[in-house]
């Protein structure tokens, strides 16, 4: 499979970064991480930039995560703790982007998906979209306490639970239900609803939306408590070594609590 890209193009004062691994449902490798970095710290001045639009290049996924055979390099929990910090730092670059940001979903958006999506400041969905964090199911470690002040942030705590703990992947009506998503609507219909929303937020006083962000974001993040223990023990574990194999290798993990 290739590296994938991030592509990032600006019309007007609209700029629309775009998740481009097809064949991988926009599995993140470490490249297309950097590119997403790259492009944030390009536009973070601001400029001349209303609204980012933050998309897949398919239909069927936004991101699915990261690329679980990157793990298979992992040595100890420290390696996990390296790994959280470094996700926090390129989720950070997206939530604090000094403009409105949109993200537009069509199929799955889950596990480091689901953590760009909810950088975002809006999100529309098509009904095809699903939504979770499933790490009890496949690989057996811990979001970073930033990623998870965020989502509980944005989900409310019981449907965080659902996804952490019950592994459940939560479709696009749940996400609304909670608040999750600015709107729902058929496939067809998505690129309308994004245009509108994205009119609206142009239209709008942007030193207001570029400080009631960081005000926001630093009530959201304030004083968020390490949980590097908890981390290093879930990436140190013999239980993650098997989900990683067993991803690689195609079948279910077999679970010791070791």
């Amino acid at each position: 499979m290739s590296e994938g890209k991030v592509h990032l193009s600006v019309d007007d004062d609209v700029a629309t970064l775009v998740f481009d691994r097809p064949e991988a449902r926009n599995a993140m490798t470490w490249a297309m991480y950097e590119q997403l970095a790259a492009h944030c710290r390009s536009l973070s001045d601001g400029g001349r930039i209303r609204v980012a639009v933050l998309r897949s290049a398919s239909t069927e996924a936004f991101v699915a995560g990261t690329d679980i055979t990157q793990f298979l390099d992992f040595a100890d929990g420290d390696d996990g703790v390296a790994y959280e910090r470094r996700i926090d730092e390129g989720i950070g670059l997206i939530e604090r982007l000094p403009f409105p940001t949109v993200a537009r979903i069509e199929g799955w958006a889950v596990g480091g998906g689901l953590a760009i999506a909810t950088a975002c400041d809006f999100r529309v969905a098509a009904t095809n979209a699903r939504f979770g964090v499933p790490i009890a199911k496949t690989l057996g470690n811990l979001l970073s306490p930033l990623n998870l002040t965020r989502q509980r942030a944005a989900w409310g705590l019981q449907p965080l639970r659902r996804m952490l703990l019950l592994a459940e992947v939560l479709d696009a009506q749940t996400a609304l239900g909670c608040g999750y998503l600015h709107s729902v609507c058929d496939a067809t219909a998505l690129d309308a609803a994004l245009a509108a929303l994205v009119g609206r937020l142009r239209a709008l006083a942007p030193i207001t939306q570029r400080s009631s962000k960081e005000a926001l974001r630093r009530l959201i993040c304030h004083d968020v408590e390490s949980m590097d223990d908890l981390i290093r023990a879930c990436y140190g574990s013999d239980d993650f070594r098997e989900g990683v194999r067993a991803f690689s290798e195609k079948r279910p993990p077999v679970w010791r609590g070791e």
